[in-house]
């Protein structure tokens, strides 16, 4: 994810932190010091929000582990303002699985919910019920809330929260996927409707709550939909043939010509026997003619760490690689020689051609 720092490595996962964070490390530090200006204040708000989004790991884990019971591998974790967010390699692909995988993430939260519920037990510290919240009571106290908060706000049956994944396996083990997706997110933005119209009366930040909500389902279920019109499309059908391909030994300003007369923004960079060696992308070859060197090859500033897809694999692996990879322009590869490019350009052109013969005429 962009404008995120790797903190961590844990169990062969990243953990990164938005940038963005910091803003809320920066709000609860002045709302904490407002109140009676003392700097311990601020020290205890800040350390009480970095022990919640520690739980917030281990939510997050929760659903690596379980993912990783399916040969599924977690990319990535990256921390933002309104909880964390696993990047999975792929999802499963049975509603039973995505089933497990979902609730893994809350149920860390039952364990540590009971456990700081037990602890508080046995201490004999339980406050009132109604004094026990967030911002009251004890720190123990106040973890056990924030748990409990945790499991109610991700099992709301609503995308891109744990709860809507719940609803749309369960769905799925009676109706066809793409369906399922569908009424899924159909409930997700009803109840984004309901919280945003409670946010205008209660609480601002409910109205936040809703559009995150309403946003994540519409974005599920283009993705799905996408998937589903995809599904058993050969890359040939997609990929681009006439393409310019560079040599590491051509010039950066021989290459502005074709940009100029082409199409092309990324360009696979070959050798003798016509193999991807490398991707000079848009931003490589303006890296290089601001660096005002005519010398400059396109050897000295092409990427070398690139992805390519095999003319036999699936459309839908290509475009994976494509929404999660840094390059726009993934090579096409037969037998290990280039035979064409893919770009998310080109596959939404596609979509749209299809769907535009599909389309009853009125």
């Amino acid at each position: 994810m962009k404008w995120a720092w790797r903190i961590a490595r844990i169990g062969g996962v990243d953990i990164f932190i938005h940038f963005t964070f910091l803003f809320l490390l920066a709000w609860i530090g002045i709302a904490h010091y407002s109140e009676r200006q003392e700097f311990t204040d601020v020290v205890e708000g800040i350390g009480f929000i970095l022990v919640i989004f520690f739980i917030v790991v281990l939510h997050e884990f929760g659903h690596s582990l379980a993912a990783r019971r399916f040969g599924i591998k977690t990319k990535d974790i990256t921390l933002l303002p309104i909880g964390g967010l696993a990047r999975l390699e792929r999802m499963p692909e049975k509603p039973s699985q995505e089933l497990v995988v979902a609730i893994a993430g809350p149920a860390v939260n039952v364990v540590l919910a009971v456990v700081f519920g037990i602890i508080l037990t046995l201490t004999g510290g339980w406050s009132p019920v109604e004094e026990i919240s967030v911002t009251g009571g004890s720190f123990m106290e106040r973890l056990f809330a924030v748990n409990l908060m945790l499991i109610i706000f991700n099992l709301l049956p609503a995308f891109p929260m744990d709860g809507g994944r719940v609803l749309r396996a369960l769905l799925a083990m009676h109706k066809p996927y793409a369906e399922a997706t569908r009424l899924a997110a159909t409930i997700g933005q009803a109840m984004a409707l309901l919280l945003g119209l409670a946010g205008m009366f209660f609480n601002p930040m409910l109205v936040f709550i809703a559009l995150f909500v309403w946003v994540g389902a519409a974005q599920e279920a283009q993705g799905v939909e996408t998937k589903s019109a995809l599904a058993g499309v050969p890359i040939d059908d997609l990929m681009i043939r006439r393409f310019q391909a560079l040599r590491r030994t051509d010039s950066l300003e021989s290459v502005v010509g074709y940009v100029l007369e082409g199409f092309q923004v990324d360009f696979p960079v070959i050798d003798d026997h016509g193999q991807v060696v490398g991707i000079l992308t848009r931003n490589g070859l303006l890296n290089g003619l601001a660096r005002r060197q005519p010398d400059l090859r396109v050897i000295d500033v092409m990427d070398t760490n690139f992805c390519v897809v095999d003319r036999s694999e699936t459309v839908e692996t290509a475009v994976q690689r494509l929404q999660t990879g840094d390059c726009t322009t993934l090579p096409v590869v037969d037998q290990g020689r280039l035979v064409g490019l893919l770009t998310i350009e080109n596959v939404g052109e596609f979509l749209l051609i299809k769907q535009a013969r599909t389309q009853t005429r009125v």
